[in-house]
């Protein structure tokens, strides 16, 4: 998503994946590897994707997947009327109007594109989401995905917040368990944990999947956010204004608060609530031995050289960033689970860097 096409000036770099592969391919031709990657090989773009799995809709991501997780009154915003919704909404995820009415982060006068089109682009990036879920299931053996994009997990049941329109990750994972079992579908019915490692807490998706458990649905899917402890969306700001039963108030099924300083406990803290999740998961399903996915929210702005402000109470090392996604993997991988990655937060020139030296660890010998 580049924003500044849309006059959004967000500090986040448009070609934050086409660093990332460039700096892979500097290192480690990634056309080398195609003979040694898992399938379908090392890179694949979503019209790719769509034609591997066969899918044969035009739209990945419909109103209908919408539906499931998100209201139907905040649904028809975004799709119904002469687009002042869509674009109302649009102006409040970003943050682009001030308390007094004045343009914050956003210069219309610079935008070649009209606000409400990037509503196209966010569906593309769930649909990138809903693929990667596809796309590691139907791999040989614990099947690895990383998207480039997604992690929109503060969007809630009826508005979006902090940047997030709509929730890729539970719109995808709602989509998955909706669908029918056969070939690239096996996930109907099954266990899905999220382990969401982003700077802030995933007070969204905590909100829709509480939402959709009282409606006796996804009750098999469970969360983590690892976060910082006082950091938006957990700051006394928005807590003070939070509606009771709503984001940021309700708990994903494990949450994790580092506080400033505690760095060096943060992948300890990680294998803690991973080992909680497994116990949680024994007593709610205990016929399964693992869940069948895990969706990782791999953000990169718990990284020191993040540039967002609102992520400076955690600043984790390059090679403690390392350190937690190479235990995330390792845990799959050694379990036989397959795994789904999306990007996620990640603000500023340097943010391409986790991801690009986490995916180049991946290569063989």
């Amino acid at each position: 998503m580049n924003f500044p096409d849309y006059g959004i000036m967000l500090p986040i770099a448009p070609d934050r994946g086409k660093q990332i592969l460039d700096y892979m391919n500097s290192h480690y031709p990634l056309h080398t590897r195609g003979d040694t990657m898992p399938f379908p090989g090392p890179e694949m773009t979503i019209t790719q994707a769509v034609d591997f799995l066969g899918i044969k809709s035009s739209a990945i991501i419909t109103r209908e997947d919408l539906e499931r997780v998100h209201s139907k009154e905040f649904t028809a915003t975004l799709y119904d009327g002469d687009g002042k919704g869509l674009e109302s909404a649009l102006l409040t995820t970003f943050e682009l109007i001030d308390a007094q009415g004045k343009p914050n982060r956003y210069e219309p006068e610079r935008a070649v594109k009209p606000l409400g089109g990037l509503f196209q682009t966010i569906l593309a990036q769930v649909g990138g989401t809903y693929l990667a879920c596809r796309l590691a299931l139907v791999s040989d053996g614990p099947g690895f995905c990383y998207f480039m994009g997604g992690g929109m997990h503060h969007a809630r049941y009826d508005s979006g917040s902090g940047f997030c329109l709509i929730n890729d990750s539970i719109i995808a994972i709602a989509k998955l368990l909706s669908e029918p079992a056969q070939p690239g579908r096996e996930c109907s019915g099954q266990l899905i944990w999220i382990i969401d490692l982003d700077a802030h807490k995933g007070d969204g998706s905590a909100e829709l999947i509480n939402f959709a458990r009282k409606r006796g649905e996804l009750q098999n899917v469970l969360t983590l956010s690892i976060h910082m402890a006082k950091g938006w969306p957990l700051d006394s700001d928005s807590l003070s204004a939070a509606r009771e039963g709503r984001a940021p108030l309700l708990g994903s099924d494990i949450d994790i608060g580092i506080n400033p300083g505690e760095e060096a406990e943060y992948t300890l803290r990680l294998v803690e609530g991973i080992n909680e999740l497994e116990r949680l998961s024994a007593a709610l399903f205990p016929a399964k031995q693992k869940p069948d996915l895990v969706l990782v929210v791999d953000g990169a702005d718990p990284y020191e050289h993040d540039e967002l402000p609102s992520t400076a109470p955690l600043k984790l090392s390059l090679e403690q960033c390392l350190l937690r996604d190479n235990y995330v993997y390792r845990y799959v991988m050694d379990h036989g689970i397959p795994s789904a990655w999306i990007q996620a937060g990640g603000y500023g020139n340097r943010a391409w860097e986790p991801p690009a030296h986490f995916l180049l660890k991946l290569r063989p010998g």
